[in-house]
């Protein structure tokens, strides 16, 4: 998955996050590549929420953009790799400078069976490319895109690379992609989906859209309703014919995007969008988290994994519902247990409670906000519970 996070944390409302929580926690990534990340703080508050919905997920070390250092200097767009490590580890990292903004590097192994032996690895590309219409950031975009075409000059052509980034194109004409699709440079892209031609306010490319969710002001961001596909995750060519990763045919999806032509320049938590494959609930937590929606393909290898499927002991559960307003009811049966931390989804810890020899246990949340909270214990092989207070 590729997501243009929206400034985050920078841009207010801080629960933001608990709208990405339901993202995460609903498509579930193995690789996570964000762009418009403000500061490590927030990296670590994505990694919090996420690791809640799995323990396996790690990030990059986190880097400053430094290309900008000799035209502001302000290196407030950031990008950024989260990863599950039971699948993958995370070999390397480098900084590739541009005119304008850093693509970012990640080298992959993929934790297969005999990855000492027959290792298979994967390079990801994050990227923010320079936004808005017009000649000179037309320019600007392509110079980007010039300065990224010679570091993939560095690399062996047989590399599978994966490449997510905000591109902010207009049109497959445009000099930028027509310069990643290139058949001579020693690593040329593709576009997985086969939507290549004239989005900008197009409606016949309505499925591949990605910006903007919606149209209402205050929120930040872009406010012209969904017409424009400016996220992206191509591939390089060969993974369509490797044998040993491939990108999975058809896989290819704007999350969110139900194909609905009556989403034309609309808001994508309304009824206009309405479809089977993305909910209200879904929709409406893309909407307030950023004006973009992610993009998601598959990848597969035939290899067996190293996996090792974490095994949690069995004795605590809710007493009814976990959507609570008043009162939450829990059951403890390991008497291993001996106490409980209620923590909220920014990782930060609201109350410890002593379960010694307690069986039943009926906390007051009444006076905690609306929003998720988490239940942990002191053993890590206990799984965190949800609970929603509404």
């Amino acid at each position: 998955m590729f997501y243009n996070v929206l400034n985050y944390p920078l841009q207010e409302p801080a629960s933001r996050i608990q709208n990405l929580e339901v993202i995460i926690t609903d498509y579930s990534p193995d690789l996570f590549m964000i762009c418009e990340l403000n500061n490590e703080a927030g990296a670590d508050n994505i990694l919090n929420i996420m690791q809640y919905a799995n323990s396996n997920y790690q990030r990059a070390v986190f880097q400053f953009n430094m290309s900008d250092d000799n035209i502001g200097d302000q290196n407030e767009l950031q990008n950024m790799l989260y990863y599950d490590s039971s699948k993958f580890s995370l070999e390397s990292q480098t900084i590739v400078a541009s005119s304008y903004r850093d693509f970012n590097h990640y080298i992959l192994k993929i934790k297969t069976v005999d990855a000492d032996t027959n290792p298979i690895y994967l390079d990801v590309f994050v990227s923010h490319l320079k936004s808005s219409s017009g000649t000179t950031n037309q320019q600007l975009r392509l110079a980007m895109v010039n300065d990224f075409v010679a570091y993939l000059e560095t690399l062996p052509n047989h590399r599978n690379v994966v490449f997510g980034g905000d591109l902010n194109i207009y049109t497959s004409s445009e000099p930028a992609f027509q310069e990643l699709i290139d058949t001579n440079n020693n690593i040329t892209f593709v576009d997985p989906a086969d939507r290549v031609g004239s989005w900008h306010n197009n409606i016949n490319y309505i499925d591949v859209f990605t910006q903007s969710t919606r149209t209402q002001n205050g929120l930040g961001g872009a406010t012209g309703g969904f017409d424009d596909r400016f996220d992206f995750i191509l591939t390089s060519e060969n993974m369509l014919t490797n044998t040993d990763l491939f990108y999975v045919p058809d896989s290819y999806q704007v999350y969110g995007n139900n194909a609905n032509s009556n989403c034309y320049n609309g808001e994508i938590n309304t009824a206009n969008c309405d479809g089977s494959e993305f909910n209200f609930t879904i929709r409406d937590a893309l909407y307030y988290m950023s004006d973009h929606l992610p993009v998601t393909l598959e990848l597969q290898t035939p290899e067996a994994l190293s996996v090792e499927t974490p095994t949690y002991f069995n004795g605590i559960k809710f007493v009814g519902s976990n959507v609570v307003s008043e009162q939450l009811q829990l059951k403890i049966t390991n008497s291993a247990i001996d106490n409980l931390t209620i923590y909220n989804t920014l990782g930060q810890k609201i109350e410890t409670l002593k379960t010694k020899n307690v069986a039943n246990l009926a906390i007051d949340v009444s006076k905690l906000a609306s929003g998720i909270y988490y239940i942990l214990t002191s053993n890590k092989l206990i799984k965190p519970l949800k609970f929603v207070i509404q």
